[in-house]
């Protein structure tokens, strides 16, 4: 998923991104004893709670993207000549 620059892939690594850093000050916020909602995401959507849920689901999704790596046909050939991916089938 490294060199993986397809959309999908690029979206996948930003929502993840997102989602860390959205986490990590719902955490910190906690540790501080702070009794303000540090949540990012429900801070900017709070008012629209359909849409906070299908960001969270998009980031949870993009997670497993991220895990399993994406197996479009432009990231699958891209893996293959970085010697890091699966290997092409068939007869050489």
């Amino acid at each position: 998923m490294k060199n993986c620059k397809c959309g999908p892939s690029i979206i996948a690594k930003i929502l993840v991104i997102i989602g860390g850093i959205n986490w990590g000050l719902v955490g910190a916020g906690m540790l501080m004893g702070s009794m303000n909602n540090w949540n990012v995401v429900n801070i900017l959507l709070g008012g629209m709670p359909m849409i906070e849920a299908i960001v969270y689901v998009l980031v949870g999704v993009s997670a497993v993207v991220m895990i399993f790596g994406c197996r479009c046909k432009k990231c699958m050939e891209n893996c293959a000549t970085c010697g890091m991916g699966p290997k092409p089938t068939g007869n050489m």
